[in-house]
């Protein structure tokens, strides 16, 4: 749900079409692009796959012969995510400190809260989303690894998700310290025409692979392109620290399906977690209302702007006027999501490999001040015009 400042900011200031077709044209930066989760099951659909299906290794060899120079996978920005906001949870819910935290990755629900729910703004997390996770990884770490300044290269994302062009451009969002670390965001139906436009033949293009430093994920950062998925992927890690064993079921069955509110608690030791799952701004605003008036009290709420989640994105291929029908949709994407999880040699996020050789490296401790100055943000109330 985009304010009407931010859709105006978008078609005064943003033709990112444009501007990626003349970086990649005149070859004058470094080009990088990375996927978002659901981009995998939607994107194909362009050329004729089926709903739902994983095309990811096809849209890897297009983003190749479109003359990109590195291919990063955002659910790597999502493992990122997850690995710190569980840490901010266990904190905070360990110290009755500002509970129920908020998910903090659909930025038009930060919005929302920013525009409409000032009182909670203190209750979300300070995570940034996968997106703006990754663009500060590679304008920093990447960008010393190659030697290069972070103004000599070129982030773009393709994304299910309109809100996320006016995200990149939120103060904080600046990690590289050359104005904002995503440069371009495309969405699924930007990117099908431009593929279409280059005349690529994708349908018998052979899969492609993500370069790994910065593109191995766990099936946990898979999962964020679904209703419900960002906080099953959290609760796989926190649970683990939690209970400080290696928990074997990572299913999360009762924050999975498309319903507009889920309500559910997991046990872990002696104690319970109280968690909500929430799908479109109105269910936000009955939720919230229930918090304020103290009919409903959880530690831990998961909140995505559009039904259904990034699988039925604003940018995603649309096939109907009818919400209903579209939710449906997004249902099948979301089934293919959790295949591709179940099929990922690592399903909780702090057990990725990349993302451990990361902190190691370059991040530090989680949660510490590296990690904090790079992955999380602050936000303000924002006043209706």
């Amino acid at each position: 749900m985009e304010s009407k400042e931010s859709t105006n900011i978008i078609k005064r200031k943003i033709n990112d079409v444009e501007q990626v077709l003349e970086h990649l044209r005149k070859k004058d930066k470094r080009m990088i692009v990375a996927m978002a989760p659901s981009v995998r099951v939607s994107l194909g659909e362009g050329f004729g796959c089926k709903i739902g299906e994983n095309v990811e290794g096809k849209i890897i060899t297009a983003f190749r012969k479109l003359g990109f120079d590195d291919v990063f996978d955002v659910d790597f920005g999502a493992d990122l995510t997850v690995v710190e906001e569980a840490n901010e949870f266990v904190n905070r819910f360990l110290n009755s400190d500002r509970l129920p935290m908020f998910t903090s990755c659909c930025p038009a629900w930060v919005k929302f809260v920013e525009t409409m729910y000032p009182e909670f703004i203190s209750h979300i997390s300070t995570c940034k989303s996968p997106q703006q996770m990754l663009a500060g990884v590679v304008k920093t770490f990447y960008a010393e690894k190659l030697k290069v300044k972070p103004s000599d290269l070129y982030f773009v994302t393709v994304m299910p998700c309109i809100a996320k062009k006016s995200e990149r451009l939120r103060p904080g969002m600046s990690a590289g310290k050359c104005g904002p670390d995503t440069d371009a965001v495309l969405t699924v139906r930007e990117m099908i025409g431009i593929i279409k436009s280059k005349n690529i033949d994708f349908m018998n293009l052979e899969d492609g692979e993500f370069d790994k430093i910065l593109g191995l994920s766990s099936g946990s950062g898979v999962i964020f392109g679904t209703t419900g998925g960002v906080m099953e992927a959290s609760l796989r890690t926190l649970m683990d620290r939690l209970s400080r064993k290696d928990i074997k079921n990572v299913e999360y069955l009762i924050v999975r399906g498309l319903g507009g509110i889920k309500e559910g608690s997991i046990k872990v030791g002696d104690r319970e977690i109280r968690v909500a799952v929430v799908s479109g701004l109105n269910n936000a605003k009955i939720l919230l209302d229930e918090i304020k008036e103290g009919k409903k009290n959880f530690d831990f709420v998961e909140v995505m702007a559009c039904p259904g989640g990034c699988s039925n994105g604003t940018g995603m291929p649309m096939y109907s006027k009818n919400q209903a029908e579209n939710t449906k949709i997004a249902e099948i994407r979301a089934k293919g999501l959790y295949k591709t999880d179940k099929k990922k040699n690592a399903r909780k996020s702090h057990k990725n490999p990349a993302i451990k050789k990361l902190y190691k490296d370059y991040l530090g401790e989680i949660g510490g001040e590296r990690a904090k100055e790079i992955l999380h943000t602050k936000y303000k109330r924002v006043k209706m015009k």
